[in-house]
C-alpha cells in the first residue's frame, strides 16, 4: 500500500469513528429538532401505567413520562411496552427512554444506563386507615392476606409476631378478593397490586403501614447517551426538590416516594 493510500484509509477509518461517536451523543439533539420524546410505557400494569376509561394511558409512570417531556420542552410519544421488549425497545432505538417500573441489577447495567430512581416500588404491609398499625408489634392477633410463596409472604414470615394469622392464597386476584370482603384485616402484597385495590375499591379506604422490601423503579436510557442520561437526572432531581415525586408517588402509589436513590 502506497504511503497516500495509506493516509486515506487512516483517514477513513478516523472519520467514520467520529461519526460513530457522534451518533451515539445525539438522542437529546435528536428529541429536540424532532420534539418529540419517545417513552416506553406501561399499559397493563396498574397504577404504574394503565389503559383508562377513555382509552388512554394513564398511572405513575405515564405521568412522570409526561413530567420529563414537558421539562425537555417537547410533546411525549408513549410507547407500550411489555416486561419482555422495554430494553430491546430502548436498544434497537424505538423508545428514547424506557419508563416502565424498571429496576436495576447489574445484568441491566451492562447493555443500557439507568438514572436517578424516581419512584418506590416495594411490597408492604397495607390494612384500613382506621386500624392502627405502626410497628411489627401491632399486627399480633390479626390476620393477613397474602398470595402463597410470594415475596411478600416470606417477608413477612420473617418479621411477623407469633400469633399473626396467615390467610394464604394461589394467586393476587384471590388474596385481593379475600381482604376486599372483609375475610382478613390486612393486606399483604406489592404497590401496584395494592394501587390497583385503592384504584377500584376506594371505599375501603386502605392505606399504606408497613414496609417489607422496596426496589425503586429508574429510567433506562441508552448507553452512550450521557447527554440525555444528565439531562433526565437534572429533571428528576428538580421534580424530587419541588416534591411532585412525592406528590405522584401518594397520588398513585397511597404512600410517599421515601428515600430514593441517586
Amino acid at each position: 500500500m502506497t504511503p497516500s493510500a495509506s493516509r486515506r484509509l487512516l483517514l477513513a477509518a478516523g472519520l467514520a469513528l467520529l461519526a460513530a461517536t457522534a451518533q451515539a451523543q445525539t438522542a437529546l439533539d435528536t428529541i429536540a429538532k424532532r420534539k418529540t420524546v419517545r417513552i416506553a410505557i406501561p399499559t397493563d400494569y396498574p397504577p404504574y401505567g394503565f389503559v383508562g376509561p377513555d382509552m388512554a394511558p394513564q398511572g405513575l409512570d405515564v405521568a412522570v413520562a409526561q413530567l420529563i417531556a414537558a421539562r425537555l420542552g417537547v410533546k411525549a410519544e408513549l410507547v407500550p411496552v411489555t416486561s419482555a421488549n422495554r430494553i430491546p425497545y430502548l436498544q434497537t432505538k424505538k423508545a428514547d427512554l424506557v419508563i416502565s417500573t424498571l429496576g436495576k441489577n447489574p445484568e441491566r447495567e451492562k447493555v443500557i444506563n439507568f438514572s436517578a430512581a424516581y419512584a418506590p416500588f416495594y411490597q408492604a404491609v397495607f390494612a384500613a386507615r382506621s386500624l392502627p398499625v405502626k410497628r411489627w408489634a401491632d399486627l399480633a392477633g390479626k390476620s393477613v392476606a397474602v398470595t402463597r410463596g410470594a415475596m411478600e409472604d416470606q417477608e413477612l414470615a420473617k418479621v411477623a409476631p407469633p400469633t399473626l394469622e396467615f390467610k394464604r392464597f394461589e394467586d393476587n386476584n384471590a388474596t385481593i378478593a379475600a381482604f376486599a370482603a372483609g375475610q382478613t384485616q390486612l393486606l399483604a402484597t406489592s404497590a401496584s397490586v395494592a394501587g390497583n385495590l385503592m384504584q377500584r375499591n376506594p371505599g375501603l379506604g386502605t392505606e399504606f403501614k408497613l414496609l417489607l422490601k422496596d426496589s425503586p423503579c429508574f429510567v433506562g436510557v441508552a448507553k452512550g447517551e450521557d447527554a440525555l442520561l444528565a439531562k433526565v437526572n437534572e429533571i428528576i432531581a428538580a421534580a424530587k426538590a419541588a416534591g411532585e415525586l412525592e406528590a405522584l408517588s401518594k397520588k398513585w402509589l397511597g404512600r410517599g416516594a421515601g428515600e430514593l436513590p441517586s
